[in-house]
């Protein structure tokens, strides 16, 4: 295996175990998000997010590998920071929000991770993987516009009205206020 077929067999590695951790993210995002829009979001991108899987299978098959035990670092660190977020919010719009903002980081990364994949994949003649990448690749840009217009027209609206008080002013529980259970005010 000559040494541009090892880049790419490990980046092609790399972007699964992204992939696979997304996935796994994205099931417990989506039980945590309020808003059915999100969910619906969330639930979309996930099943988008198994024939992903199943393309960078074929594409590792492509390049003569398999998926193996390569870890994404990057991924595992978006996932975390993510859910130490999370754990400052209870349920509601300020949670969608931050779920969003999370959901986003992943998006970009794989952006990122598929642009890469793609044109080294063109530089190296191999259109058809090229192609395979690529697709995976307008579907991570439309997933990120559409989180972009669902926190525009829906999300961000909501969690601003809750920040200003949307909620009666009076009510001293920590959910009321934005701030975790038990948190002093």
């Amino acid at each position: 295996m000559d040494e541009i077929t090892k880049l790419m067999t490990e980046q092609l590695r790399d972007a699964y175990s992204a992939e696979k951790q997304a996935l796994r993210a994205m099931a417990r995002l989506q039980k945590k998000a309020s808003s059915q829009s999100l969910r619906d979001a969330v639930q979309m991108h996930i099943d988008q997010t198994e024939t992903q899987v199943e393309r960078l299978e074929k594409a590792l098959e492509m390049t003569g590998a398999r998926p193996g035990r390569k870890v994404c670092e990057g991924m595992r660190g978006i996932i975390e920071e993510a859910q130490g977020e999370l754990e400052d919010h209870d349920k509601g719009p300020l949670m969608d929000t931050v779920i969003i903002a999370g959901l986003q980081r992943v998006e970009h990364y794989e952006i990122a991770a598929y642009g890469t994949m793609t044109a080294l994949a063109k530089a190296c003649g191999q259109q058809e993987l090229a192609d395979l990448l690529a697709e995976t690749l307008a579907e991570e840009k439309e997933t990120d516009e559409k989180l972009s217009q669902l926190a525009e027209s829906e999300v961000n609206p909501a969690a601003i009205q809750e920040g200003r008080g949307g909620e009666p002013a009076n009510d001293p529980t920590p959910e009321r206020r934005g701030g975790k259970r038990g948190a002093a005010a």
